[in-house]
């Protein structure tokens, strides 16, 4: 693809004519009037006609060899957000085809953000969106961010940096997926001239000063190559392949290199007729030089997963030094600079390349990532950024490609296994497979796959899901296939060992099954938790789906009740016999301290004592007692809001406070409550604080909410109000947290 070239309206049409009929052209120019008239009257920052930025997308498509659709719509592509041309009007001129193309760009680029991450992360869900109804919006989108960058140095400084940045993390990785390696190059250099200029110009200068001497020696080493081919009687396209200065920056940062380190600067290209040629020229050019080990790669035999083929090699050329070489059929040179694009280029006759198409896989290779949920305008920038990331990764990391024997393509989870093939081809495959062989090799159920692996599945009609498959399966989708299988097959063996085990739940619990699991009860509780009937549930239980606890408390609920309201009953008749009504005359020298209690109560004896677990109070904490009903005298905190609901009365409130031994070393329960500004690293502070007063910490919870508002809830054990209080000082001396309290349940 030519760099910075600038098109005008009879460059556009002699470039379409070269490959499309006059209908077809007629179109394009239609399409090309259509959208001068309505960005009539409008500017570019440069000062330029708005009509020349479409015209510039057109022209890099048409560069791709799209189809007439493509170019309208990328000729079209801003009506609707700069010129507020209705859809329908486009629909009307130019039919649903390209006004969906056009509908998906605006979509991508239209919507307003909060923030800069906020932007990247809805204009990267939007574009995968798109993709699910016609990969071609991408096309057109990566055209019009490659003219947008083409023409970035008229904005200013700051956008400039979040466009650059938003190409690079977004849109350069999203060509490079789809194979279409001439813009994709562009847009990372574009991208890096703007982000840091001055490794940019670095990397320039130094591969311009040394220009000359690299010429002379690929000239020389192309001579030598043809010369070596000549032998082979085969026509060849042999020449210099120029290095990419992002290319070679990545390389210098990632691998900490001097530019001087980097010997692969050397490098040519030898394009081919056939598959045939380009092991024919590998063989010739690894016999003339030596190759170096480690440094060739076959991906014509093991394509990449954006469609790339071409055999790299590395060889120790001429005067001793590093010269790479990629040889590759013109084929498939072609789809290497233009990827996707090449497959959906315009052919004379076909009217429709997206139904039926051999290459739909490319349409669902997003599928998964489409399923992002979509975030609502009040999501914060964490989830935000969690969004964009977790995008990242299922697109770019989280994948491996294989190949069936017939040559399809299927995608699935990395650390995938033949079973995730065999139930993703067909779960009656996956149900009836026997063996699979990759790579033309019998391997175990538990091999793990890698891109490029072609995989068999051996099936026979006799076999049949095993429960050891759940351990030797990836994806959650093969794993509730095969869960399917066995319910449907296991139904009547999954009641019976259903009813079991709640029979033994039962009767672990002190309960008479006889009682308790009677038709009726279990088909109450199923109705309950809509189950068609007793037996769903009872299969539901026997595979495993539910556990039996919840159920056997469903079960036993009406005779629990029954059990506490007796205790209740024979615990109010004990306390009315003991209880004595308090004499405030009398002096407090009448004190109960119930069997070792830390807690005196005064004026009544043999009363059983329990510290409330509302306020959970500690020693230091003024408290008072309330006499329950059957459960003996419940100490609380003075200011418990329980308390307060029945102290205005004075009924059943008796004295109460610590014993003098009541803090040597007794641990009791604590709730903190801690609030403050969300940072990386806030939580460990806060632990290391609490660790420092008490190793008593039972568990810890929380959660950020709006405007980054961290709330953390610490289950602990204290000694008295002393150590809280040196606890809460020292807590409230972290950075970011403004908030320390005890709290009430």
């Amino acid at each position: 693809m030519s760099k910075e070239r600038k098109w005008n309206f009879d460059d556009l049409i002699h470039r379409v004519s070269t490959y499309m009929n006059s209908d077809h052209v007629k179109m394009v120019k239609r399409a090309y009037n259509f959208a001068d008239h309505a960005h009539k009257n409008q500017l570019r920052k440069s000062g330029t006609k708005y009509i020349v930025h479409p015209l510039q997308v057109a022209g890099i498509l048409a560069e791709l060899k799209m189809d007439p659709e493509t170019i309208c719509a990328g000729l079209l592509h801003d009506v609707i957000k700069h010129a507020h041309v209705p859809i329908k009007d486009v629909k009307e001129q130019f039919g649903d085809n390209i006004a969906l193309i056009v509908d998906g760009v605006t979509k991508i680029s239209q919507m307003k953000y909060k923030s800069h991450n906020d932007r990247l992360a809805a204009n990267y869900r939007k574009m995968l969106l798109s993709v699910s109804h016609d990969i071609r919006i991408i096309i057109v989108k990566l055209a019009d961010c490659l003219d947008n960058m083409r023409t970035l140095k008229h904005l200013e400084s700051k956008k400039r940096l979040r466009i650059a940045n938003e190409t690079l993390a977004i849109y350069a990785p999203l060509a490079d997926r789809l194979g279409i390696g001439a813009i994709k190059w562009e847009l990372e250099d574009l991208s890096l001239r703007y982000l840091d200029p001055e490794q940019y110009y670095l990397v320039a200068h130094l591969m311009h000063s040394k220009r000359t001497q690299r010429v002379a020696y690929i000239n020389m080493a192309v001579h030598d190559v043809r010369k070596v081919i000549s032998n082979l009687h085969i026509k060849v396209d042999v020449y210099g392949r120029p290095k990419h200065i992002y290319s070679i920056y990545r390389k210098m940062h990632n691998k900490h290199k001097k530019f001087s380190q980097i010997y692969d600067l050397l490098a040519l290209r030898v394009i081919t007729k056939s598959i045939k040629d380009c092991y024919a020229v590998l063989g010739a050019i690894q016999s003339k030089w030596k190759p170096v080990n480690g440094r060739f790669k076959d991906y014509i035999a093991n394509p990449k997963p954006n469609m790339y083929q071409s055999l790299h090699t590395t060889v120790i050329g001429p005067e001793g030094k590093l010269l790479e070489a990629q040889i590759r059929t013109a084929k498939m040179h072609q789809i290497a600079e233009y990827g996707v694009a090449a497959h959906w280029a315009y052919k004379e006759g076909i009217k429709d390349k997206i139904k039926g198409s051999s290459d739909n896989y490319k349409l669902n290779e997003y599928k998964h990532v489409i399923e992002l949920q979509e975030q609502d305008k009040n999501s914060d920038e964490n989830e935000i950024d969690e969004t964009l990331n977790s995008g990242r990764n299922a697109l770019f990391d989280n994948h491996v490609y294989i190949f069936t024997p017939r040559g399809d393509v299927l995608e699935l989870p990395k650390h995938s296994k033949p079973l995730d093939v065999a139930y993703k081809i067909h779960t009656e495959v996956g149900n009836h497979t026997t063996g699979v062989t990759v790579n033309g090799k019998m391997v175990p159920l538990d091999y793990e796959l890698k891109t490029g692996d072609v995989v068999d599945i051996l099936t026979s009609s006799n076999a049949s899901p095993s429960r050891d498959w759940l351990g030797l399966v990836t994806s959650v989708k093969t794993k509730r296939k095969i869960k399917q299988y066995f319910r449907r097959n296991d139904r009547e063996r999954n009641i019976v060992v259903g009813k079991e085990i709640l029979n033994k739940k039962v009767k672990d619990d002190d309960y008479d099954p006889r009682i308790i699991l009677t038709d009726d009860n279990i088909n109450k509780i199923a109705q309950s938790m809509h189950y068609r009937d007793m037996d769903d549930l009872l299969a539901m239980i026997g595979f495993g789906d539910i556990q039996p606890e919840g159920i056997v408390k469903r079960l036993t609920k009406d005779v629990r009740e029954n059990q506490e309201k007796e205790h209740r009953a024979i615990e109010q008749q004990q306390l009315l016999n003991q209880h004595h009504p308090i004499d405030p005359n009398r002096k407090s020298g009448h004190e109960n301290k119930k069997n070792g209690s830390d807690v005196v109560i005064e004026g009544i004896d043999n009363l059983l004592i329990h510290l409330s677990h509302c306020c959970n109070p500690i020693p230091g904490d003024p408290i008072v007692g309330y006499i329950t009903m059957g459960h003996g005298v419940a100490i609380h905190r003075k200011n418990c809001p329980n308390v307060k609901k029945f102290e205005s009365t004075g009924q059943r409130i008796v004295n109460a406070h610590w014993a003098d031994n009541s803090s040597n070393g007794v641990n009791y329960n604590t709730i903190l409550k801690i609030r403050g500004y969300n940072r990386t690293g806030l939580l460990n502070d806060v632990l290391k604080k609490i660790n420092a007063v008490t190793k008593q910490i039972k568990s810890v919870e929380g959660k950020v909410g709006n405007r980054e508002v961290v709330s953390i809830t610490i289950y602990l054990d204290l000694h008295n109000v002393q150590q809280y209080q040196a606890l809460q000082s020292s807590l409230k001396n972290v950075n970011d947290i403004y908030s320390v309290k005890r709290a009430f349940q």
